[in-house]
């Protein structure tokens, strides 16, 4: 069969830019491509502020997960002013971070990746009773089948389908059959469940903006703590909004990863990345320590044949940034200490010998590492397997190995973490960890109230000093984040950010080793070069944070295939 390409560009239902150029050879992919086609500099604007403002200043990098750089880059503050944050402040912040993850899990997991899996214009034809035996069978909440299938009706025959148009819902498997396997019934219920997603993420942003001021991109984040300072009306406003929005999880997204992930079970045999996990650690406990931090910090390094990890401690030093294939100015690779943020302009475009993205290319000793929430839970769950906590009554975060498991089982793959390592599996492993999340908030909220209940009023600590370097280490929903700075007499004169998806998107490194979402669609299958389904399944798995497009190509024959997606929520 001759070889061809396909590009998809822009993939949309993500957020920023992004380019994916894919070689096709015999229906599988050969060669991978991925492009971050916008220069950003946030660094350089963070040069000559003081560390306050860049708390501040540093949330534009993204509209959907500005809460954890303004942690981050107050955690990198902190430590070069040897402040140690207020008790307080520390809860505070966990708890904007709570609301922020689970505001981004929601939206991924139904508005962002879900209509790869779910056919809303099928749905029409459903049985609503069928449907709604269905979602109570399934554990979901049930919901007026009949009202919801009329109003899809109405709205496919009204011809302009808004936020379900452009989408590869006539896609098919090699097998001629549709590439969309969920049941009419099964449409109808998880469409519902996207229908009340919209509102729910709101929900979620509405306890952020309540103590953050506002949604996207919170004000009352300074190093030392908080700016915010509860009250007992201010707490009632968001305990009763983290109840609902916990009893809602459980109702829509635990029942409909197990309906996706059977439906979709060939989808834990591709999609597989480079096999190395890391993540920094997020949500803070009193100790300050990233290892005993809610979801910890932890490396899992694979063995030769990817089947297991080895947990390692998180070493800043081993992390390096290449560019050779980055459009900056060529240095040996980086510590982010010593990082350069010297842009180099290409007069010709990108060249696939070249350089090809404006992502640098960070490794980890050496190694590509993928981040996000698979490496988060699985580092979780290797962290309990280390320390010995065998249930919930010696620690709470044993929750998420129970989570897992029972998810393994009811999908047959008992106590197999290795298919996690896969497409369908990281959506397997966002849904463990949005349960987790939405419990350890309602366990944190608690918190809360107890420190208010027992006199507790420190919500901000002073600097000891003006001048420092520190490095913040934390997670956005999308994985491992790092900002440091150099402060000196309260001005920055140095600051350097690696954001998670740099990791997951970034191109060759110096050497010629493909980063993880290159490598993980190395071998897909592709059917149709203008419908590459399964490719755009890997992509949106990994969640990225820049605007996607994908080109696909066949050397053999010269034919081409670009997409360009509307942010609106198409390809």
């Amino acid at each position: 069969m001759a070889t061809e390409t396909t590009t998809i560009d822009p993939v949309s239902r993500i957020e920023g830019h992004l380019r994916v150029e894919l070689e096709v050879e015999d229906g599988k992919v050969t060669n991978a491509w991925t492009s971050a086609g916008l220069f950003r500099g946030m660094e350089l604007i963070l040069e000559n502020r003081t560390p306050h403002d860049a708390a501040l200043i540093c949330q534009r990098i993204c509209g959907v997960c500005p809460v954890s750089h303004s942690n981050t880059s107050t955690i990198a503050a902190e430590k070069a002013l040897g402040m140690h944050p207020a008790e307080g402040g520390r809860i505070i912040r966990n708890l904007v971070e709570f609301g922020q993850f689970m505001y981004s899990n929601i939206t991924w997991f139904y508005v962002l990746n879900g209509l790869d899996y779910c056919n809303p214009i099928d749905a029409v034809s459903a049985d609503p009773k069928a449907a709604l035996d269905a979602a109570i069978d399934a554990g979901a909440s049930t919901f007026d089948a009949e009202n919801l299938r009329q109003r899809l009706e109405n709205f496919a025959n009204n011809g302009q389908l808004s936020i379900f148009s452009g989408n590869w819902f006539d896609a098919q498997d090699a097998d001629g059959n549709s590439a969309y396997h969920l049941s009419p019934e099964q449409n109808l219920i998880v469409t519902d469940h996207y229908l009340e997603a919209i509102e729910m993420q709101a929900k979620a942003a509405e306890i952020t903006a309540i103590m953050g001021g506002k949604m996207p991109h919170v004000t009352t984040f300074i190093p030392g703590g908080t700016a915010f300072v509860p009250t007992a009306e201010k707490i009632d406003d968001i305990k009763f909004r983290v109840d609902e929005i916990a009893a809602w999880v459980k109702k829509t997204i635990w029942p409909d990863i197990k309906i996706l992930a059977n439906a979709y079970s060939e989808g834990f045999s591709y999609g597989q990345s480079c096999g190395h996990l890391g993540a920094w650690g997020v949500f803070e406990t009193a100790s300050y320590d990233p290892v005993d931090r809610y979801e910890p910090a932890g490396v899992l390094v694979a063995n030769d044949d990817h089947s297991d990890w080895t947990l390692e401690e998180v070493d800043p030093r081993k992390i390096v940034e290449h560019t050779g294939h980055a459009f900056y100015k060529d240095h040996d690779p980086a510590d982010p200490l010593q990082g350069i943020t010297e842009p180099w302009y290409p007069e010709e475009g990108a060249t696939h010998d070249g350089k090809y993205s404006w992502c640098k290319a960070p490794r980890y000793d050496g190694k590509p590492m993928e981040v996000g929430s698979l490496a988060r839970v699985l580092v979780l769950y290797k962290r309990m397997q280390q320390l010995g906590v065998t249930s919930v009554d010696q620690d709470p975060r044993y929750r998420m190995v129970e989570l897992v498991d029972e998810l393994l089982e009811a999908l047959g793959h008992s106590g197999d973490l290795k298919v996690l390592d896969s497409v369908t599996g990281r959506i397997a492993a966002r849904a463990c960890e949005t349960v987790y999340l939405a419990e350890m908030f309602q366990y944190e909220v608690n918190n809360l109230i107890e420190y208010m209940a027992g006199g507790g009023d420190d919500w901000y600590s002073k600097p000891t000093n003006d001048s420092g370097t520190g490095e913040g280490m934390w997670e956005a929903p999308r994985g491992g984040l790092y900002h440091n700075e150099t402060v000196d007499k309260d001005n920055i004169t140095k600051y350097q950010i690696i954001i998670p998806s740099t990791w997951n998107l970034g191109p060759r490194d110096d050497g010629g080793t493909m980063g993880p979402l290159e490598s993980s669609l190395i071998g897909t299958e592709v059917v149709d070069i203008e419908k590459p389904i399964k490719c755009l399944r890997i992509i949106h798995s990994f969640d990225p944070c820049t605007a996607c497009s994908v080109h696909i190509f066949e050397p053999k024959t010269g034919r081409e295939f670009n997409t360009v997606e509307s942010p609106w929520g198409v390809r």
